[in-house]
């Protein structure tokens, strides 16, 4: 499979690359390339609106990626937004402003991502809503304090797959518990999305939010799922191009489907490169490398605890192939610079999730986070990177 992926043939500082930043966005296969290519040399074009050639070709590619988002997903609406964190804050703006009240609960939790944070946020500054945090109690949910909470709530917000931990949320009972209450529910899903499959409308979600970039896809593009209830009660947030029927100097009218929430001109090369990575990804047994992942993972866990580091990760049967952990006296920057003078990439820092930090009683970890291209090789190569920090910081 890495032969797929260009950038993997790579040197970095004179070393064979070793990717293990997965978490904050995946590598690319030479089809995703090679198709966003072919349309900016042979199709470039705006979409949706002329009658020539080039802007057919452009349309047809780039609304081949909604319709691969919905058979994919099992999705009735899929809203083409410029990643999760777009996702959300279109929820916030055309759901949230026309349907919360002044006193209205948000379920929010120490897990989440920022994004899923700082929106509501706002929305609670400007309409008084209550935003009420699930805690974090070693690693999991306290599902007691989420089912005290959903009394009275409106909307429950919650990551999928933590960033940080890699722990797998129990979505299916949250959402389950939470329409009993009369909740609407928006799933985090970025981090979700490139490792298991998911079927929107089992699911039972009324939002499900997530990004290209994260599965194989380019940057710049995601996607929000919504459920045809939700999306009935959503008004547009943004005004412009491809989202009206009419404009008159006495007002406008909307259109009724997806284009509602997709003002000006779009992401066409990005649809057109995410179509490539959803063909690409529906070759792929995203189960079987999941149990393959996580066992490489399990076992980096095991040998970075018998070198001396704090792991946060549990890596339980259904979470991701995420290792976050720190050393007692390595700052996580240090390691990480070390650690790329080999060739090996992480992540360290706060993984823009600070609350959680904040429970987990540290500033930032050391993130090492798998995908389907990483092997047992990789791991190797990054234990043994750890042990050359060691021995110079000893």
């Amino acid at each position: 499979m890495k032969e797929d992926f260009p950038i993997l043939s790579r040197q970095v500082n004179g070393r064979n690359l070793v990717y293990l930043d997965n978490a904050a966005t995946t590598q690319k296969p030479h089809c995703v390339i090679d198709a966003m290519n072919q349309y900016y040399s042979l199709s470039n074009a705006n979409v949706h609106r002329a009658v020539h050639t080039l802007a057919g070709e452009a349309t047809e590619g780039y609304e081949k990626c909604r319709s691969l988002l919905k058979e994919r997903y099992n999705a009735s609406r899929a809203i083409i937004t410029s990643g999760t964190t777009e996702s959300i804050n279109l929820v916030a703006h055309a759901w949230g402003e026309a349907n919360l009240e002044d006193g209205d609960a948000v379920i929010l939790t120490e897990m989440e991502h920022h994004s899923d944070i700082v929106p509501w946020q706002m929305l609670a500054e400007r309409k008084s809503i209550e935003l009420r945090y699930v805690p974090v109690i070693d690693g999991n949910l306290d599902m007691d304090i989420f089912d005290a909470s959903l009394d009275g709530a409106k909307l429950v917000c919650v990551v999928h797959t933590s960033n940080v931990l890699g722990v797998r949320n129990p979505i299916e009972d949250i959402i389950t518990k939470s329409k009993l209450a009369g909740a609407k529910v928006l799933i985090d899903a970025a981090q979700a999305v490139p490792h298991e499959e998911i079927d929107f409308e089992k699911l039972g979600a009324d939002f499900l939010a997530f990004s290209a970039h994260k599965m194989c896809g380019p940057t710049g593009i995601g996607a929000l799922l919504v459920s045809e209830s939700a999306f009935e009660k959503m008004q547009p947030f943004m005004g412009g191009g491809d989202m009206i029927q009419t404009v008159s100097i006495t007002g406008s009218t909307y259109q009724v489907n997806e284009h509602k929430f997709e003002a000006g001109t779009p992401r066409i090369a990005e649809g057109v490169g995410w179509a490539a990575a959803l063909e690409w990804m529906s070759n792929i047994d995203l189960e079987k490398h999941h149990s393959r992942l996580i066992n490489i993972a399990r076992h980096v866990k095991q040998e970075l605890v018998s070198k001396g580091m704090t792991v946060y990760s549990q890596l339980g049967e259904k979470d991701a192939a995420v290792v976050s952990f720190t050393h007692p006296s390595i700052h996580p920057e240090d390691f990480a610079r070390l650690l790329d003078a080999q060739g090996i990439a992480v992540r360290t820092g706060h993984h823009c999730a600070q609350p959680l930090m904040e429970r987990l009683g540290v500033s930032g970890t050391i993130r090492a986070s798998f995908y389907i291209y990483n092997d047992e090789d990789d791991a190797t190569t990054f234990l043994n990177g750890i042990d050359r920090v060691l021995e110079a910081m000893a």
